[in-house]
């Protein structure tokens, strides 16, 4: 099975299946990606519909180059089979990924790659083109997160869940994504937030924030996504369309560190070539492998967020 693509996840548009209203309003969006939820916004009564729903939507089109996914349900519940065989056979040629919630065992990604696999033969489709991502969302999960990410060359991404892992953890307080009452120093998510990205780059995944509920405090979710940006994070969930334009902003380089990463890259390469040198020094500063390898990192984050190199830099 070949390796996962390299996709775009800097906001990820969470959008109700069982709402065409909401499903058609989000084709105007411009997020990265989005996921057709089958999950926690759909009511029991309303499950099958909403899986026939997101099924039409995604082979009715109007994406453009968005990643398209739909969240099945947990696997402790008797929708998840259903839902997966569902959309694949009848929109499995215009889906990108599957989200997996609630994951707490690497065998719930296997089951899924299983399935998939199953259903992809058995609809003419190439197995292994249909990814994974993965919701760790308690305690369970994240205390078996680095096998999880282990778990198959289906996952593309580890997703964090922050409301139902603070009810996991008995955390006190009702606002998601927030600190808990009480909690003054420092950040209670960091080591869960740490732990997630380990396991993510280790294997080769991306990492990605959950939701911040608080949509008519803009600088609520851009605090959050502030703080998972500077660890490493590649994108975080957006419940409401005001948030994805942040989230866009937030987790891609701005254009001065997109052109200083750019003439890291390319100072380094000629030393190295040209001079035959392993260091080199760009405006007071020695460069060395460590430093190539942080500005790939800037580089391919900017280049995926659609910037170029400005006229300015290539002068210089």
């Amino acid at each position: 099975m070949a390796a996962a693509p390299y996709r775009s996840r800097r906001s990820v548009l969470a959008v109700p299946a069982s709402n065409p209203r909401f499903v058609e309003k989000a084709r105007e969006i411009a997020s990265d990606a989005f996921f057709l939820d089958l999950e926690d916004a759909v009511a029991p009564s309303e499950k099958d519909r909403a899986r026939d729903a997101a099924a039409a939507a995604l082979t009715e089109g109007g994406w453009g180059a968005r990643v398209r996914t739909v969240r099945v349900n947990a696997l402790d519940t008797p929708w998840t089979y259903r839902d997966v065989i569902t959309v694949v056979e009848r929109a499995g040629a215009d889906l990108d990924c599957l989200v997996l919630p609630k994951v707490t065992d690497p065998v719930h990604v296997q089951w899924l790659d299983l399935l998939l696999t199953q259903v992809e033969r058995a609809c003419g489709l190439e197995p292994g083109r249909i990814g994974i991502e993965a919701q760790i969302e308690d305690a369970r999960g994240l205390s078996a997160v680095d096998a999880v990410a282990a778990a198959s060359p289906r996952l593309e991404a580890l997703v964090f869940g922050p409301a139902d892992f603070m009810a996991s953890m008995n955390m006190r307080g009702l606002e998601v994504g927030e600190q808990p009452a009480g909690y003054d120093v420092g950040d209670a998510y960091h080591y869960v937030l740490l732990r997630i990205l380990t396991a993510a780059r280790a294997n080769g995944l991306q990492a990605i924030d959950g939701p911040n509920l608080k949509v008519r405090a803009p600088e609520a979710f851009q605090t959050s996504a502030r703080r998972t940006a500077a660890l490493g994070y590649d994108g975080k969930w957006t419940v409401h369309p005001s948030q994805v334009e942040a989230a866009n902003t937030v987790y891609a380089p701005d254009q001065a560190e997109f052109d200083r990463a750019e003439r890291i890259l390319e100072a380094y390469e000629h030393a190295t070539s040209v001079e035959r040198r392993g260091a080199v020094t760009l405006d007071g500063e020695m460069l060395d492998e460590a430093s190539r390898k942080m500005a790939l990192v800037v580089s391919a984050k900017g280049r995926a967020a659609g910037l170029a190199r400005s006229d300015a830099a290539r002068s210089g």
